[in-house]
């Protein structure tokens, strides 16, 4: 082996890492995109469950 292959080697092996890093964090910014959205969606729940608990307990004291 050439130290020319050797070199084209290396190159390549850091081309294809460098691919293989940026799909990652490609992958990485999608997932947190996905995270943030049902955090968002929890933080709604939460709020229509203690409208929704407090709407109930002051029905109940109505009664």
């Amino acid at each position: 082996m050439s130290v020319t292959e050797r070199v084209w080697g290396a190159f390549t092996a850091m081309i294809k890492l460098e691919d293989k890093v940026t799909r990652q964090a490609e992958a990485l910014k999608a997932q947190q995109q996905r995270i943030e959205d049902l955090t968002a969606r929890v933080i709604r729940l939460e709020a229509q469950l203690e409208l929704l608990t407090s709407a109930a307990l002051v029905r109940r004291l109505k009664e």
